[in-house]
């Protein structure tokens, strides 16, 4: 029978480029161009070209590991591992409760995964004690766009009204290599007549494709965003009316900005004034225009402010809920978005209720067909539920996360890790952390399973099957029901993507996150469907008309529709591609100002650390490179970790290109090759974060967190330089 390609998306970041997957008469599969997905055209970056090379047997895990009675993980049955996982937390909940028992997930999970695994922690396990990988990434900006908007969505409106717009200011984002294929958006900007303001301390692959690039101190982007407002009202470019009719808390918020005068901030970022003044100008005088943010200025224990902030600005010149203009996260990882918004978030049920809520606890625990009394409280959130490990926390269910290497201060993370009574991890690979645990068992991973995900734009997407997993390989959603069954609960944890998604729509329905009128099929014929996107009729529990017949299999065998971008019937409510633009999602139908006031980073430069580290991605390596790093083309390009610094730096340090550099922190010390560059500035030094061992960036970063979002401050720390001797 000839092989047909499989219509499906990257296991990647959060563009969730379309991809075809065609197996190959070896049994690898082989993947290709779809031209048809609006997002990415066919375009393709090097980890997405080289995802399949993670299928391979002799990369990924096909055999469950238990650790044996000498301290190694051997092979064993899936019957052994997932007993040996049962009687772990189980034992651990009977003899300490159940909060003694965490649970951590991951951005990469589909959305059907994160809701069950946030069902299990709640329903099977009894524990608040669950977070995600996910509060690493754009917590901060959601925190920040609740209290501005009343709803989290990274982009508010979808990544083609980008060129079309007039200004675009880009904060903390080197988009060229964290999501190249989307650098076209910006590059059809600039050919419109748009112009592109990059803010970075760094002179990134990004930067360079700017009109202006703006290089201030890391973690001063909050003071450089009150500057720039204090600008826009001093010279008379304020919104009146959109102010008046459609915002409300503007005058503490101006008063606010009126203390951050020009020169001021020009002390504080570095920033000269003529570059504010530049700055106002070109992001005033089109009619439209967007402020864009990303890890830089979000991962800072002030970045809910700093966020803020920019909103302030995009509120007060009337570019917030107008088309072509507007606020928005640029989420990282592939389900960031929707992965937070289904409950493996320590303060969050599905449809992103609030677990403190008295009426969403009612209704998820009435599809649960549980007493909302049973359903645990908010927990910790997840540096402090990691912190936590070995001591409150005696067990730990891991699932599609690294954090050995992604946490800050990750070598106390790992300390902790160890110190765990329990840790079972389920994963594609044999991690860093998977190497440590008691039980690891090997899941599918995108092109052997189907389930959905949530873009960047709030585009929810199908993943298709395209292969079948290895014998020995079982999906998440298959570990969930056997070990929900072992530890007492044996319905409510089905292995069918579809049936959980079902379940997922009537959860979400009438939330902000609301699914409840996606199905599967919609899916398959459409290019994804922007969320909220409520049911014509509110579902009873049973499966919707539009639901395929035969379940998975037959929505697998059935082929796409010849025309993608068919009408949408008039039964179905067509998706929220663009949000905010007859209100916002506040009571009141108005966005909200919120005063912010610079403040320091938690830790400045002294005489002991007088240089500020930053840390980020390179374009070959993705997080924590668990998956990248096996593949050989990716590792040719970049091989490992570096230390980026500034010729006058390397100078003083006596540091040639390529010799070792060790960087030192309160928290630990790093070693790795001096790359020597003009590209950054003088007083900062930057470490791609996506290797462990010596090298690994994250055993420097500050876990000091955001009041707000609980993210931790990875973008800025005191370190200082040593060189290395032979």
């Amino acid at each position: 029978m000839q092989n047909t390609a499989t219509p499906t998306h990257c296991p990647y970041c959060a563009l969730q480029c379309g991809m075809n997957l065609t197996p190959a008469p070896d049994g690898t599969v082989e993947v290709g161009e779809r031209a048809d997905f609006p997002v990415n055209r066919g375009a393709l970056c090097g980890k997405g070209r080289t995802a399949a090379a993670v299928l391979a047997p002799g990369v990924r895990l096909t055999s469950p590991l238990v650790r044996d009675e000498g301290g190694a993980l051997v092979p064993a049955t899936w019957d052994r591992a997932l007993h040996r996982i049962a009687a772990g937390l189980g034992r651990t909940r009977a003899e300490h409760g159940p909060d003694a028992v965490g649970v951590f997930g991951g951005g990469g999970l589909t959305n059907e995964k994160a809701y069950a695994l946030g069902k299990f922690a709640r329903v099977v396990l009894g524990t608040s004690q669950i977070d995600y990988n996910g509060r690493f990434c754009m917590s901060s900006a959601a925190a920040a766009g609740i209290k501005a908007f009343g709803l989290d969505r990274g982009l508010p409106f979808p990544l083609e009204d980008i060129p079309k717009t007039g200004c675009v200011i880009l904060v903390g984002s080197n988009l060229a290599e964290t999501m190249p294929p989307s650098l076209r958006f910006f590059t059809e900007l600039k050919e419109n007549g748009g112009t592109l303001i990059v803010i970075d301390p760094r002179r990134t692959r990004t930067a360079e494709q700017a009109d202006l690039h703006l290089a201030p101190r890391p973690g001063t982007d909050l003071a450089l965003a009150l500057g720039l407002l204090h600008l826009v009202i001093a010279e008379g470019r304020v919104d009146e009316e959109y102010v008046r009719e459609r915002t409300t808390g503007w005058e503490d918020a101006r008063a606010a900005a009126m203390a951050h005068w020009p020169e001021y901030v020009e002390r504080i970022t570095g920033v000269s004034v003529p570059q504010l003044r530049q700055t106002v100008r070109m992001f005033c005088e089109p009619e439209s225009a967007m402020v864009l943010t990303a890890r830089g200025p979000e991962q800072q224990s002030k970045g809910t402010d700093t966020v803020g902030a920019w909103i302030n600005l995009c509120l007060a010149t009337g570019r917030a809920g107008r088309p072509l203009s507007g606020y928005g996260c640029l989420t990282g990882q592939g389900n960031g978005q929707g992965g937070r918004e289904h409950g493996q978030k320590a303060d969050q049920l599905p449809g992103y209720r609030k677990l403190d809520d008295p009426a969403a606890r009612a209704h998820v625990a009435e599809v649960w067909g549980v007493d909302p009394d049973s359903l645990p409280g908010p927990g910790r959130s997840a540096y402090e539920l990691l912190d936590a490990l070995g001591t409150d926390i005696r067990s730990l269910l891991l699932m599609a996360s690294n954090p050995v290497v992604s946490a800050p201060r990750a070598a106390h993370i790992e300390e902790r890790i160890r110190s765990l009574d329990f840790l079972a991890v389920c994963d594609v690979v044999l991690s860093e952390t998977a190497a440590l645990a008691d039980v690891v068992l090997p899941v599918t991973q995108w092109a052997e399973e189907t389930g959905t995900t949530t873009s960047l734009e709030g585009r929810v997407l199908l993943r298709r099957r395209a292969i079948t997993p290895p014998a020995g390989v079982r999906s998440d959603l298959e570990v969930l029901h056997e070990l929900a069954a072992r530890l007492g609960v044996e319905k409510g944890f089905p292995t069918d993507p579809e049936e959980v998604f079902e379940e997922l729509r009537r959860a979400s329905a009438g939330g902000a996150a609301d699914y409840s009128g996606i199905t599967y099929r919609r899916l398959a014929q459409e290019d994804g469907v922007f969320w909220p996107c409520p049911a014509t009729v509110e579902p009873d529990g049973a499966a919707p008309p539009e639901a395929v017949e035969g379940g998975e299999d037959a929505l697998l065998d059935a082929p796409l529709p010849d025309d993608p971008a068919r009408e949408t019937p008039a039964a179905h409510h067509p998706g929220t591609p663009r949000l905010f633009l007859d209100r916002f999602a506040t009571p009141d139908g108005r966005a909200r100002f919120v005063p912010v006031s610079h403040r320091a980073i938690a830790e400045e430069p002294d005489d002991e650390y007088p240089v500020l580290l930053t840390t980020g991605r390179v374009v070959a390596q993705y997080q924590s490179g668990a998956q990248t790093r096996r593949v050989a083309e990716l590792n040719a390009a970049a091989p490992g970790p570096f230390v980026e610094l500034h010729p006058r730096l390397a100078a003083r340090l006596g540091a040639a290109e390529g010799d070792p550099v060790a960087v030192v922190s309160r928290r630990g010390r790093a070693v790795a090759p001096a790359r020597i560059t003009n590209a950054i500035r003088p007083d900062t030094v930057f470490m791609p974060f996506h290797w462990p061992g010596e090298g690994r960036a994250n055993t420097l970063t500050n876990p000091a967190l955001d009041p707000t979002s609980r993210m931790p401050e990875f973008k800025a720390c005191a370190v200082r330089l040593e060189a290395v001797r032979p």
